[in-house]
C-alpha cells in the first residue's frame, strides 16, 4: 500500500525498473514503459522487443491503445494452402511487432522523463546480466522441447541466444544479451524510428527475405499504433473496461453480462453453483468471441450488439443445472506479461506478449529481437471475419483491464495466459464485486479454466467436493497446472493497493 505511486508486474527486477522512474520524478506512464522495456530482458519467455502490446490509461478519462501489428502486405491464403492453421514456429506466424510503437505512443502523450531514460534499467540488465527467476527458469526449461529441435537458418540465431550450450539457464543463473542492449539503445536514441523506418527494419526485412519470410521494410514503415475507444459493461455497481476487438476482452464483458442474472452472493464463493454458472457464462461468451471477433474492419457484428444486455439475457436462458454439451455462437440482434502502474492521477494497464512463450523462434541475428507469432491467431476458415489476409490484424488474446465506479477510477488489473485471460478477468471481478475481496485475495483465490467442449481444468486448491459436484453436472473435470498470472492496483480513499499473485515471480511495490 502507498499513496504516491505503485507498480506491479510478473518479474521483480522489472517492477524495480518502474519504481526507479517514479523515484526519479517520472509519472505512472514513465514507470509503465520502463517496466515493459525491462520485461523484454528479464522475462524473455513471455515477451520481447518483437512483441505486440495494448494499453488502457486513465488521466481523468480512459484511453485505449492498440499497438498490435498487421500481417505482411504480400500474405495471401495461397501461402497457407494445405494447412489447417498457421504454423507456430514459422515466418508465416509473424506480423509486424507493435510493442515499440506502443512505448513511443504512450510516452509522446504522457511521458515526463526523457525517452532514453526509460531504457536505462533494461539496458543495464541486458549488458550486465541478471539472475533468472524461478518461474521464468521453469518456462525456459519447458520451452527446450519446442525450440531446440527447430532446424533451418531462420532459427539458429534464436537458439544461440536463448539456449547457449543447447539448454535453458537454470534459476539463479546469470543470463545476458549484449545485442539486446544495443538494440534497446538504438531504439531509445531514435525514439523507436529505427525499428520501423531505420536500420533495424532493414535488418529484419533482409533476414525475412533470406530465410523465407514475407515481411518487408514497407510493412514496417506502414505500421502505427492506434488510439481506440475502450469498451465496457456494468457488472452490478462496477464498470469493467477492455480494449475493443481485435482483442478478446469482449469475451470477459459478454460473460459478465450473462453472469449478472445470477445472484452469486447467495452462495459461498467455493460452491458448485458459483463455479458452474461462471463456467457456463464463459463458455457461451467464448463461442461468440471465436465466431465474431476479428480485426475491427472485418467484424461482421460490432461490439454494441455483442454487449447488449438483452442478448445476454437470451444467452443466459441456455444455462441450466447441467453443462452445455457444446456452446454454439448466437446471433445478436442489432505466454504474455502484464503490468499495472499508478501515481494516483495517471493509471496504466499495459500488456505485451510474444505468444506461446518465446513466439516464432525467429531471432534476427545480432539484434536480440525475437519475433512473436501472433498470426497464429488467424483462422484459415474461408468466409470467417478472422481469416488470414494481407495487412490485417489477427484475433488477439492479450487484454489489459480497468475498473471504475460511478465514473471514478478504481484502477488497472490484468491476468496473463492466452485464453485464460478473459476467464481470469471474470473470476477476479466476481471475487471483488460479489465477495468483497481485497486485490491480493481476489488474485490469490482458486481458479478454474474452461478449455473446450465440457473440459474444465481446476487448480489444486479447489476442493474435491466441488470437483465431484461439477462432474455430476456434466463437466469433464481435470486438474490443471496453469491458471494465468495477474496483477492489480486499486485506489481506495487515495490509498493505492497493489497486488501480484504467487503464480508468478511477480512483485507489487508502492510508496
Amino acid at each position: 500500500m502507498g499513496n504516491r505511486g505503485a507498480v506491479a508486474t510478473s518479474q521483480p527486477l522489472a517492477a524495480l525498473a518502474g519504481m526507479e522512474m517514479l523515484w526519479q520524478g517520472g509519472n505512472a506512464v514513465d514507470a509503465a514503459i520502463a517496466t515493459a522495456i525491462a520485461l523484454t530482458v528479464v522475462e524473455p519467455t513471455s515477451n520481447g522487443i518483437g512483441s505486440d502490446a495494448f494499453a488502457l490509461v486513465w488521466d481523468g478519462k480512459l484511453h485505449g491503445l492498440n499497438a498490435s501489428g498487421r500481417s505482411a502486405q504480400a500474405l495471401t491464403t495461397e501461402h497457407c494452402a494445405g494447412m489447417n492453421r498457421i504454423p507456430e514456429q514459422h515466418w508465416l506466424s509473424v506480423t509486424v511487432p507493435g510493442a515499440v510503437s506502443g512505448w513511443r505512443s504512450l510516452w509522446e502523450r504522457w511521458g515526463q522523463l526523457p525517452f532514453e531514460q526509460l531504457f536505462v534499467p533494461a539496458i543495464r540488465y541486458a549488458e550486465e546480466g541478471y539472475p533468472v527467476s524461478p518461474e521464468t527458469a521453469l518456462a525456459w526449461r519447458q520451452a527446450e522441447k519446442t525450440y531446440l529441435p527447430l532446424q533451418g537458418e531462420a532459427f539458429q540465431a534464436f537458439k544461440q541466444v536463448f539456449f547457449p550450450g543447447d539448454r535453458a539457464p537454470a534459476a539463479g543463473e546469470t543470463w545476458r544479451s549484449p545485442a539486446h542492449a544495443e538494440t534497446l539503445r538504438a531504439i531509445a536514441q531514435s525514439g523507436g524510428d529505427c525499428f520501423y523506418t531505420g536500420e533495424l527494419a532493414k535488418k529484419i526485412a533482409a533476414f525475412a527475405a533470406a530465410t523465407g519470410g514475407l515481411l518487408t521494410q514497407a510493412d514496417f514503415a506502414a505500421h502505427q499504433a492506434d488510439w481506440v475507444e475502450p469498451i465496457a459493461t456494468n457488472y452490478r455497481d462496477i464498470t469493467v473496461w477492455e480494449i475493443p476487438p481485435n482483442g478478446q476482452g469482449i469475451a470477459a464483458l459478454m460473460a459478465l453480462n450473462i453472469l449478472e442474472g445470477f445472484d452469486l452472493s447467495r452462495y459461498p464463493r467455493e460452491s458448485p453453483e458459483v463455479y458452474h454458472w461462471q463456467i457456463e457464462a464463459m463458455k457461451l461468451a467464448f463461442a461468440d468471441a471465436h465466431r465474431y471477433v476479428a480485426d475491427a474492419g472485418s467484424m461482421l457484428l460490432k461490439h454494441p450488439e455483442l454487449l447488449s444486455k438483452v442478448y445476454a439475457r437470451d444467452r443466459r436462458q441456455l444455462i441450466s443445472d447441467t453443462a452445455l454439451p457444446l456452446a454454439e455462437p448466437g446471433l445478436p440482434k442489432g505466454g504474455t506479461v502484464y503490468l499495472a502502474a499508478s501515481d494516483g492521477e495517471l493509471m496504466v494497464s499495459f500488456i505485451q506478449s510474444n505468444y506461446m512463450g518465446f513466439g516464432s523462434g525467429i531471432l534476427v541475428p545480432g539484434t536480440g529481437v525475437a519475433l512473436h507469432n501472433r498470426a497464429v491467431g488467424f483462422t484459415l476458415e474461408a468466409g470467417h471475419p478472422n481469416t488470414v489476409a494481407p495487412s490485417k490484424r489477427p484475433f488477439h488474446t492479450i487484454i489489459p483491464g480497468f475498473l471504475t465506479r460511478n465514473g471514478q477510477p478504481l484502477g488497472p488489473f490484468g491476468v496473463m495466459g492466452a485464453h485464460m485471460q478473459p476467464q481470469g478477468h471474470l473470476q477476479v471481478v466476481v471475487n471483488l464485486v460479489d465477495y468483497g475481496m481485497n486485490p491480493q485475495a481476489a488474485l490469490d483465490a482458486p481458479r478454474w479454466q474452461f478449455v473446450r467442449d465440457n473440459l474444465v481444468l481446476l487448480e489444486p486448491t479447489v476442493s474435491q467436493n466441488i470437483a465431484a459436484a461439477l462432474a455430476d453436472r456434466g463437466h469433464n473435470v481435470r486438474p490443471g497446472s496453469f491458471f494465468g498470472r495477474g496483477q492489480m492496483i486499486l485506489s481506495t480513499n487515495s490509498t493505492l493497493v497493489a497486488a501480484s499473485e504467487p503464480r508468478a515471480d511477480g512483485l507489487a511495490l508502492a510508496w
